[in-house]
């Protein structure tokens, strides 16, 4: 294999961008939303005649986000709303009758769901009130009956840009009210929010989403809102990444909705001071240690129950806490390289998270089998779904039967290898050039070269449990030049002299004022 050169690099990576880097005036007209109009009008009509608006949000990260934004938005504008998130346990997903019942409202907004809400469509015009449902997520044949829908999915929605996520969505509707009340308000100072949910929705980093991130970073870190103030100073940083909202943010926020209840998290990122923010993350920090603990257990259980001849994994459970089924499935992923479903039983029904891989649509997968279902809703690469406990074993079987005809390379994951490159290009230069195509993430991975049979110079054990392993490397036979390899997480018996074979990205390390390159192991090729 020929060795990559910067500029090949430099090749590859530029057509990621065929049509180049946007800017944030190439954002599409919002009012080319479907129901973007009518719904902002309906807005300013409710805030002339003070009617009472209220918000109903959903417990993961985008749901939190889309909501904290409309909540700080009418703010900005001075005017008063309430807000509500469903709790997963109590209430289940979005919007539902339940919480139309016990709300008093005029006007009700959706973020991030509503969507399939047809019952709560139903209650609202029972009560004469108004229903405007924000979302993004995959319709049905039907559509509830709400006084509007904006959903960049919908067929009748000229949006250009369909891949954004639903604090986005929200945010765009913003724009349309900021309009039509002739209000000056900045919206670029909820850039550092929505960026949150665009990466931990896990949206394609490219077009303008790209852009969205990129400036929602810069203003992380600088940001005076008291939830970013106490990020930075939790992780110690003052310049943030895509990977530090995917690993070290997402999860904390996520937890609250996952374990307890999603108002902690929306109380952290709405926080007016930074001792409230404190308060808060603390609150979210030491229910993410449960969260670890609890997925780490269900996780063993679930890969026990794995038949390897299945193309569609389907596990299930009575002892699975529902809060954590979604990131059980995404490991079943990682680990076996199937979409897999992962359910928690609770007296006769199951619900649960699904995830897929490659070219796989799990949601049209699902969707297939809607007859077997109580309710299901997502999008191709992560759904939810309910159905009753006796037809979980038919559900496994119809879907393993519908994926016998899946082509063996739509399973192939979409990040690859870029190939090998010397060990004397690994230099600062090599970090500005992958600086370049930064925020790295979906649509948009990070680089991962190949070292083919590297020899290992020496080994250190990190960690307080020693779990961790810092490799020095030499890439190249003879080379008197050798790099760091940080191996997270490393059960291989690994020793000096011996030969590895494994892909990687490039880290900049810094540390005591020193800054330096690292090599971050990505997989154990063979050794």
């Amino acid at each position: 294999m020929a060795k990559l050169s910067k500029a090949r690099l430099h090749e590859i990576l530029s057509a990621r961008f065929s049509q180049g880097f946007k800017k944030l005036s190439d954002i599409p007209d919002p009012a080319l939303l479907h129901d973007g109009l009518k719904s902002a009008r309906r807005i300013a009509t409710a805030m002339k005649n003070n009617e009472k608006i209220y918000i109903v949000g959903d417990y993961d990260v985008d749901g939190v986000t889309s909501t904290a934004l409309m909540v700080e938005f009418f703010k900005a504008i001075g005017y008063p709303v309430e807000a509500t998130i469903p709790n997963r346990f109590l209430d289940g997903y979005g919007v539902s009758e339940k919480i139309i019942d016990r709300i008093e409202a005029d006007l009700v907004i959706t973020v991030d769901n509503g969507i399939n809400a047809f019952g709560a469509a139903d209650a609202c015009k029972k009560r004469g009130i108004d229903l405007i449902i924000t979302d993004h997520h995959t319709p049905s044949s039907e559509l509830p009956a709400a006084f509007a829908i904006i959903d960049p999915q919908l067929s009748v929605c000229n949006y250009p840009f369909k891949a954004i996520c639903g604090a986005q969505v929200a945010w765009l509707l913003m724009a349309l009210v900021k309009k039509e009340i002739g209000s000056s308000v900045d919206l670029s100072q909820f850039l550092d929010l929505l960026c949150l949910a665009i990466v931990a929705d896990v949206m394609p980093l490219n077009d303008i989403n790209r852009t969205l991130v990129q400036q929602g970073l810069k203003r992380m870190g600088s940001s005076l809102r008291p939830c970013m103030v106490i990020i930075r100073d939790m992780l110690g940083k003052n310049t943030l990444s895509a990977e530090d909202i995917a690993f070290q943010i997402a999860p904390r926020i996520n937890s609250a909705g996952r374990m307890e209840d999603a108002s902690i998290a929306l109380a952290f990122l709405t926080a007016q001071s930074d001792q409230e923010a404190y308060k808060q993350y603390q609150l979210l920090d030491q229910l993410n240690q449960i969260r670890k603990s609890t997925e780490a257990e269900a996780t063993e259980e679930a890969i026990m129950q794995v038949h390897p001849s299945d193309n569609i994994i389907v596990v299930a459970n009575q002892g699975w806490h529902e809060g954590v089924v979604g990131i059980v499935a995404s490991r079943l992923v990682q680990r076996f390289g199937k979409p897999s479903i992962v359910l928690s039983i609770e007296n006769a029904m199951a619900k649960g998270s699904a995830r897929s891989i490659g070219e796989i649509s799990i949601y049209e997968l699902i969707k297939a089998q809607s007859h077997l279902l109580a309710r299901f809703g997502g999008h191709k690469m992560a759904a939810g779904l309910g159905l009753r406990k006796e037809n979980i074993a038919e559900f496994k079987e119809a879907l393993n039967k519908a994926a016998a005809s899946i082509a063996d390379e739509d399973y192939l994951p979409q990040e690859e290898i870029l190939g090998e490159i010397t060990s004397s290009a690994i230099d600062f230069e090599l970090l500005d050039l992958l600086e370049e195509f930064e925020p790295y993430g979906e649509a948009n991975p990070r680089p991962r070269f190949l070292a083919s049979q590297a020899q290992i110079v020496s080994v250190r054990r990190l960690g307080q449990a020693k779990e961790h392993a810092k490799i020095e490397l030499r890439l190249e036979e003879n080379d008197s030049i050798t790099h760091d390899l940080i191996y997270f997480r490393c059960s291989d018996e690994l020793k000096a002299g011996q030969n590895i074979s494994c892909s990687y990205t490039l880290n900049k390390n810094v540390f005591n004022g020193r800054t330096s390159i690292q090599l971050m192991l990505d997989k154990v090729i063979f050794k």
